[in-house]
């Protein structure tokens, strides 16, 4: 929707939304949000019926992606992964951070950037986390995935091939060619961390355990990343009911048949 600066009314911007659905999230927000950004500087220049601010115009709402992957998905991407470390080498690398995010948690950056410095024994100590220096346990496959990297004279765990000293590039190609493979091409590399998150509370882990291992300064934000799947969802509604029944039956209580 072609619009000259002139004409950039508020009804104009208005329609901008609904117009480009079609569009990613974030380039239809980002979109408005220029627009809206123009209105105000454009706003002391231009009167008469026009609207001096964008005051009123609402963002497209964000959807909430809620991704949980599957044991039959995640076993694939396994797989995939095995396929593409064993057949090109040169890959492997790109292959083990994949693996690390499922059993770690953490953010790629945080992965991408891990130092020699911030390994020690089960931890890794990440001074510059999103959230403020944070300690991440290390579990028995993650310290294995770390022992097997091979040592350079760079800081890096993970180093570009090009120059040790600095870091592997963030992109991770490979990971397009994976899912694709796996059959999870809606699947973001966050969304791994989303899994870890789900995956603990289905364990049974407490959520305010989940958020710190996930390095959450706030247990409302670990809610976000621990959602659970349909069939999961279906297995405990059948639980509860089946509890209740036997509860209402005077064949047993609530609190035991649950457990």
């Amino acid at each position: 929707m072609a619009v000259k600066r002139r004409r950039l009314t508020d009804a104009n911007i208005a329609k901008l939304a609904p117009a480009a659905r079609e569009y990613t999230v974030w380039d239809t927000r980002l979109a408005v949000s220029v627009c809206a950004s123009v209105r105000r500087a454009t706003a002391a220049s231009y009167t008469g019926g026009r609207a001096k601010t964008a005051r009123g115009i609402k963002r497209n709402p964000r959807s909430r992606l809620t991704r949980f992957l599957s044991r039959d998905e995640i076993h694939r991407l396994h797989g995939v992964l095995d396929r593409y470390a064993g057949a090109q080498p040169a890959r492997a690398q790109q292959a083990d951070i994949i693996r690390l995010l499922l059993l770690t948690g953490c953010r790629k950056s945080e992965i991408v950037t891990m130092r020699w410095q911030n390994v020690d024994a089960d931890t890794l100590n990440l001074a510059d986390a999103k959230t403020g220096p944070r300690q991440v346990l290390l579990n028995a496959p993650a310290r294995a995935i770390l022992e097997r990297q091979p040592r350079s004279n760079g800081p890096y765990v993970f180093p570009s091939p090009l120059d040790p000293d600095r870091p592997l590039c963030s992109g991770l190609p490979l990971w397009y060619s994976v899912r694709r493979e796996a059959g999870i091409e809606d699947v973001r590399l966050h969304d791994l961390r989303h899994w870890f998150a789900s995956h603990a509370v289905l364990q049974g882990v407490p959520l305010p355990v989940v958020s710190r291992l996930l390095g959450h300064k706030c247990p409302s934000m670990t809610l976000r990343y621990a959602h659970v799947g349909d069939r999961e969802t279906e297995a405990a509604a059948e639980r509860i009911g089946f509890a209740i029944a036997q509860a209402l039956d005077g064949t047993g209580t609530v609190n035991s048949t649950i457990n």
